[in-house]
This record gives C-alpha cells, sequence and structure tokens, in this order.
C-alpha cells in the first residue's frame, strides 16, 4: 500500500513529520534526542505530549529509544491500540533498522542469536548473558568501508537496547553510542587524511553527533487484511558519512 503523506506538525525549532496517518494510527518519523512517550520525572515533552495536543487522544504502541530516530507509530484508538500491540508482542510485524557501526563485520550478514539480560551492576544497562531472555537479531551489511559500516538490522524480538547490545557483541557497535561503543563523534578528519578546517567554523563539524541509530521499515496488516510497508528515509548524515568514505576508500 503506498504512502501518503500529511502536512507536518511543527513544534519550535523542531518539525515532526508524519508518514502515514488513517483514521485507526499514524506513523511518525521520530526526530533523535527526542522522547517517544513522558519519562517518570515530565522532565521534557515527548513525541506523544505533542499528539495528544493535535488529537486529543493517542495510545501507544510502541517505543523507540530517546537518541534513536525514525519509524514509531500510535493510535487513534482503543480498538487499533490493542490489535497493533498483539501484532508486535506475536511477531507479527517486520521490524527494520538502519545504522552506522564501527569498523568492518567480516560476515556480509548474519542471524546474532544472544540472550539479553540486565546489567547486574549498571542500572540501565544490558549486556549478553546466557541466562537472559531470548534475543535475535538479523542484519546486511549494505556498504562496508575500512573505519565504519552501514548496516540493516531485523529485530525479531524487542529486548531493550537490543541492536546496541548486539552489535557490540559482534565487535561492532554502533557509532557515538555513549553506553555500548566508545561515544565519540564522527569527524571527517578521522578519515580524510588531508582535511582542513573550513575559514568559517573555529572548530569541526561532526559528521555524526548522535546514536547512530535509525528504525527505517514496518511491514504489516492492518485489521482490514491491508498490506502497509511504511518507511522513513535513511537519515542524510548516514548517507554524507558514506558518500566521504566511499571518496576516501
Amino acid at each position: 500500500m503506498h504512502q501518503k503523506r500529511n502536512p507536518d506538525i511543527k513544534v519550535a525549532k523542531n518539525q515532526i513529520q508524519i508518514i502515514f496517518e488513517n483514521d485507526d494510527f499514524i506513523a511518525i518519523d521520530k526526530p533523535a534526542g527526542m522522547l517517544s512517550i513522558p519519562d517518570r520525572e515530565q522532565s521534557e515533552k515527548s513525541l506523544k505530549d505533542i499528539l495528544i495536543e493535535k488529537y486529543g487522544h493517542i495510545f501507544t504502541v510502541h517505543r523507540l529509544d530517546k537518541d534513536t530516530s525514525g519509524l514509531i507509530l500510535f493510535a487513534k484508538n482503543e480498538h487499533t491500540h490493542k490489535y497493533l500491540s498483539q501484532l508486535f508482542e506475536g511477531r507479527k510485524i517486520e521490524k527494520y533498522y538502519v545504522g552506522v557501526v564501527l569498523g568492518k563485520p567480516t560476515e556480509e550478514s548474519g542471524l546474532i542469536d544472544a540472550p539479553i539480560s540486565e546489567h547486574p551492576l549498571h542500572k540501565g544497562l544490558m549486556n549478553v548473558h546466557r541466562n537472559g531472555k531470548p534475543s535475535t537479531t538479523g542484519y546486511q551489511v549494505l556498504e562496508s568501508y575500512k573505519n565504519y559500516s552501514l548496516v540493516s538490522f531485523q529485530l525479531f524480538t524487542g529486548r531493550t537496547h537490543q541492536i546496541r547490545v548486539h552489535s557490540k557483541n559482534i565487535g561492532h557497535p554502533l557509532a557515538c553510542d555513549v553506553l555500548y561503543g566508545d561515544g565519540k563523534p564522527v569527524l571527517l578528519s578521522s578519515i580524510k587524511k588531508k582535511y582542513k578546517l573550513s575559514k568559517h567554523d573555529e572548530e569541526e563539524r561532526p559528521l555524526i553527533s548522535r546514536l547512530a541509530l535509525h528504525s527505517y521499515k514496518l511491514i504489516f496488516e492492518d485489521e482490514n487484511e491491508k498490506h502497509h510497508e511504511i518507511f522513513a528515509e535513511i537519515p542524510k548524515e548516514f548517507k554524507a558519512l558514506m558518500q566521504q568514505l566511499k571518496k576516501v576508500n
């Protein structure tokens, strides 16, 4: 089914892009750095808060980490909320992400099957542990270079920080991941030997400075058996990095 575009929601300096909308649910391209739903402290406005202001009632179907950008669904009524939630819980919805990882994976594609549990010492962190919950992630390398690679991930389970933990587990953590990687921004000077700072800049602007993970495609059937393949474009900064890497390799 083709996606149909709707007017975007303007929020201060941010613009929330509506990818698809019908009477039952809405698909949003969430910016990195925005909460999907309110946190316990109500520390900042979340995407759900913004949608409630527009629609009055909105229902959480799933969520993305604050630092992850991309496709997220919200239901407009209780009936659809129940249906979509059951799709996610029953693994009847295909979930694809794209991310930039450090280094070059040895295998072009594979299946990471490694149980995940909460870290015993560090609250909020997860790790691979034999007694953890079953966790499976498929991956496909889209572009690979010495320093960084662009990788597509498919989630077969939905554990907290699953892609981030599994990427670390295979030795290629996500770029700019402060929890599971080195947390360093991606700088052009680190990949271009004869890099020179622009006359207009006092310091180098990173190509990527946020967690390099993006939810880009969801495939499912709605209650009326209509097929939906909804996608959010790969971030410009991911593409820009690949273009630079192509030049120097």
